[in-house]
């Protein structure tokens, strides 16, 4: 008989032994899996939510005082454009949407607006020194969850990124307020600063003072207003994780001489939410390994007790402490594999159904889990029946025989 068949033989003869052990692993592997998948779409959910409100990050002159974060560049004050360079070519983690921004009022129809200078994404790819910086993608764990594509950039995405693709240098674009009050529309044309302009789109209405700007090429701006090359400030739309673990702080140390600012509250909150569900899959982990390991060594002890005459009797016939050893060890891996299994499907299930409801946010299957799980449900198993199949192993049969 071979010892796979001794094994399966045994666990349909002892089937209520085995099923303790089994529902101390499964109930285990089943609340991880549930809390680790709910917790990483909830993380992504704020992030993709943080990232709906545009710069979280902003580099300004250092005598600027901050009023409003979202008019924070209604400033004379200014910072040279190189300080762009040196984000670009920095080592900082986290600068996902980096936007320059210099703004100059301007009047049109007989009424005063603001004229703010972006630089279109071609203009950094333009650059052979910026070329490759990767300033415009957003990695996993920063809002973008693996499977689910992003929307590609386009105008409409100015007003919560400032990020388009091109930009002419004799093309605007106008928030709402300004083409309502103007009567412009897409296609017209319009004078500002002495210079010529064709408007290539009119903007949505967001409710913030994005609504009152003509957007232009931040290097035309530079040219019409006779400024140079300078900013009034640099947006960021970083990384939320990269903003709590230091991005602020990488960043004032790049530059010295530009006040940095964030919605840190924002992030804050994020992090001890994420950090709050960190340390309850960790305590379930933990309850894991004490119960369920505590369980299936307690049931291996009790299992060896009970059969030391049919241990003996085999090691008569011939099996070797290895086989033995083997034989018990496949059954501790068989209830890690089926209770790491059923608990991984049970968890995901779960987490779909109960994610919705108590975190608000619509929850996915991460087959990433499946090996997780099954790796830590292998792991309690075969290390808490280790010592109780040595123990067994090294029993001398002529003992076992003897007893009654």
């Amino acid at each position: 008989m071979r010892i796979y068949d001794i094994v399966m033989r045994e666990i349909l003869e002892r089937k209520s032994q085995m099923m303790m052990s089994f529902i101390a692993i499964f109930l285990g592997i089943t609340a991880v899996v549930a809390i680790k998948n709910i917790s990483y779409f909830s993380e992504r959910a704020v992030e993709r939510e943080l990232d709906t409100l545009g710069a979280n990050v902003l580099i300004l002159p250092k005598a600027v005082t901050l009023q409003d974060y979202y008019s924070a560049d209604l400033h004379d004050e200014v910072i040279p454009e190189e300080y762009v360079l040196r984000l670009t070519m920095s080592d900082i983690e986290g600068v996902d949407n980096l936007s320059p921004k210099l703004c100059v009022p301007v009047e049109l129809s007989d009424r005063n607006f603001t004229l703010t200078g972006i630089l279109p994404k071609s203009e950094f790819r333009a650059k052979s020194a910026w070329a490759g910086a990767g300033i415009f993608g957003r990695p996993l764990g920063c809002g973008v969850v693996e499977g689910l594509e992003e929307q590609p950039e386009d105008k409409q995405t100015l007003i919560r990124k400032r990020v388009i693709e091109t930009l002419e240098a004799d093309e605007v674009l106008l928030g709402a307020e300004v083409a309502t009050a103007t009567l412009i529309s897409e296609g017209d044309s319009l004078e500002l600063l002495g210079q010529p302009f064709k408007v290539i789109a009119v903007l949505p209405e967001t409710g913030t003072v994005d609504d009152s700007r003509v957007f232009a090429h931040l290097h035309t701006v530079q040219e019409l207003s006779g400024k140079g090359e300078v900013v009034n400030a640099i947006e960021v739309v970083g990384c939320c994780k990269q903003i709590a673990a230091g991005l602020v702080d990488g960043i004032n140390t790049l530059l010295p001489d530009a006040k940095v600012v964030t919605v840190t509250q924002i992030a804050k909150a994020q992090v001890t939410i994420n950090e709050m569900l960190r340390k309850v899959s960790l305590a379930f982990i933990g309850i894991i390994v004490v119960v369920g390991g505590a369980s299936i060594a307690n049931y291996m002890y009790s299992n060896v007790s009970e059969r030391r005459r049919e241990i003996g009797t085999m090691m008569a016939l011939g099996a070797t402490p290895s086989q033995v050893l083997r034989m018990l060890l496949i059954k501790a891996a068989l209830l890690g594999i089926v209770g790491g299994l059923t608990g991984y499907a049970a968890g995901t299930l779960l987490a779909m159904k109960v994610g919705p409801h108590f975190a608000g946010v619509p929850v996915l299957p991460m087959p990433v889990l499946m090996g997780w799980a099954l790796g830590l449900s292998l792991l309690i198993a075969l290390a808490a029946s280790y010592f109780p199949a040595r123990r067994a192993a090294n029993l001398d049969p002529c003992i076992c025989l003897q007893e009654v």
